[in-house]
């Protein structure tokens, strides 16, 4: 793995975006530092900003560890990972209205059918059925990953219910809070408009048969949910009912709430649960979240959905490595913004190579999340990676490998003062009657020196992410 970009410091000087944070880091005597830590974490604590680790013992909320030191990037750089961000989020689009209809692609050889068809994301019950202006995924999170100045990677896509949000808004509320001063020094791009925009890209999916202001609910799987916190705190912002499946029910061609003045018709669903778990009719039948008949009012134009059901179909990591090819096929445009170099377990000649090369490798699961069911090659044991080879071979379709990118570091406060550590990006891509996201995202940043994986539920911390105004 080749040296780490530093996205500080680039040949013993302080890249631009970042000169006047060299003073500040410089200034802050270590008793300051973790008293304002404290602060923060005090803040965290009240607010009540926790998250959800299954399997833990004890008590299952805790605090994401939060860094106090900003990541930052020019009006310049975040221009350009902007345009690849939205037409990244139109080719996805573009391909589920595709795959769920004619499926062109796949007839002309561009993506293998059986990744779609025998997908188990890809659901039959929407097969033919075009949501409103033809969007599935309303909320795109796309993890990016940057190896140098002008090197930026696609890591993943989320076009389900990507979480995390509310950290990218806690985390500058916070630091506006602590440091108001590093504000007025630094022109810095607001993120605050979030939950208006947000509310603005569900109500313009309305359905057919909403002929008035659309009534707007969250649906969550209830608090023993991980990111519960996120889901009340989205209604709080948008002025929206948080709702269980309890409190909905369907009567002939609508959805309506319980509320205390009687039932209430219910328009669009921000829903936060999974496929699996949105209408017992027709997902799982022990589904207690979801609500009986739901779908049949979905596919009437009697309410919408979102994101739609069956945009798993896009996030999958077998078929993220055909987004280039999307994106080409649909918008007739050469890609903005990179995959990682991938290759496909289920494929022999790939097959072949990764088993030869698993200790320098990452490899997932086709389907995995969170950081689980991966093998960073490098980072691991020989008996972890001969367990993890064992995995493959039982099962080589369901994982996908990827070179050991040299991530790049951002200056982060740790126990001896300030180290660079690994970080990613994911920001948010809202699509409706328009595509637009706001200046920033969630930074994750990997907390023990030399780790790779930023995930929260795998130990990692989270920063602001500023986005300097031009």
């Amino acid at each position: 793995m080749t040296a780490c970009f530093n996205e500080m410091f680039e040949g013993g000087s302080v890249r631009p975006p970042y000169a006047r944070l060299q003073d500040w880091m410089a200034a802050m005597p270590a008793e300051l530092r973790q008293m304002k830590q404290a602060e923060a974490e005090s803040l965290f604590r009240r607010i009540g900003i926790t998250f959800a680790v299954y399997g833990e013992g004890g008590d299952p909320d805790r605090l994401i560890p939060f860094d106090m030191f900003p990541r930052v990037f020019s009006a310049g750089e975040w221009a350009r990972l902007e345009r690849g961000i939205k037409q990244r989020a139109r080719a996805l689009n573009a391909f589920l209205v595709d795959v769920y209809g004619r499926g062109e692609i796949l007839r002309a050889g561009r993506i293998p059918s059986r990744l779609v068809y025998q997908n188990e994301a890809y659901e039959q019950a929407v097969a033919g059925f075009v949501p409103p202006r033809g969007v599935y995924s309303h909320i795109v999170g796309i993890d990016l990953v940057r190896t140098g100045p002008e090197d930026f990677f696609v890591l993943e896509d989320n076009c389900r219910t990507p979480s995390g949000v509310s950290y990218m808004l806690e985390n500058r509320e916070i630091m506006m809070r602590m440091f108001p001063d590093l504000f007025r020094e630094n022109r810095i791009e607001p993120v605050d408009s979030y939950p208006e925009k947000l509310r603005r890209t569900l109500a313009s999916v309305a359905p057919a048969k909403c002929d008035r202001e659309p009534t707007v609910v969250i649906l969550t799987p209830g608090h023993f949910n991980s990111a519960y916190y996120e889901h009340s705190f989205l209604a709080d912002l948008m002025g929206v009912e948080l709702v269980e499946g309890q409190d909905l029910f369907v009567e002939g061609e609508f959805v309506f709430m319980r509320t205390t003045e009687g039932p209430k018709r219910v328009d669009v669903i921000y829903r936060r649960i999974d496929d699996a778990f949105i209408d017992p009719l027709c997902f799982r039948p022990d589904s207690m979240l979801g609500v009986p008949g739901l779908m049949d009012v979905y596919r009437s134009g009697g309410v919408s959905i979102c994101s739609a059901p069956g945009a798993g179909v896009a996030d999958d990591k077998a078929v993220y490595t055909f987004v280039p090819e999307m994106i080409r096929f649909y918008l007739g445009e050469e890609p903005i913004l990179q995959n990682v170099p991938t290759w496909q377990c289920g494929k022999a000649e790939d097959l072949k190579y990764v088993l030869s090369h698993l200790p320098e490798l990452v490899v997932k699961e086709v389907h995995g999340s969170g950081g689980y069911g991966m093998l960073v090659g490098p980072k691991s044991t020989v008996d972890q990676v001969e367990t993890f080879r064992a995995k493959i071979l039982a099962n080589p379709s369901n994982y996908i490998a990827q070179p050991t990118l040299a991530l790049s570091t951002t200056p982060t406060f740790v126990a001896e003062g300030v180290a660079p550590r690994h970080v990613d990006l994911r920001p948010y891509c809202l699509v409706g009657e328009r595509i637009e996201l706001v200046p920033g995202g969630l930074t994750r940043v990997a907390l023990t020196e030399g780790s790779l994986v930023v995930n929260s539920s795998q130990g990692g911390g989270v920063k602001d992410t500023w986005v300097l105004a031009e």
